[in-house]
């Protein structure tokens, strides 16, 4: 039987540089590699 995943990403705060790498990085790898669903959280 197979769980399923699903995660939050929180950003806060204001811009900063590389954000938009990270964001796109964890989503890529917990999708890609896990098969989990990542949600964001404005």
């Amino acid at each position: 039987m197979e769980t399923y995943k699903r995660i939050g990403l929180l950003t806060s705060g204001g811009d900063c540089p590389g954000l938009n790498a990270v964001i796109r990085a964890v989503v890529r790898h917990a999708t890609l590699t896990y098969g989990w669903e990542v949600l964001g959280i404005p």
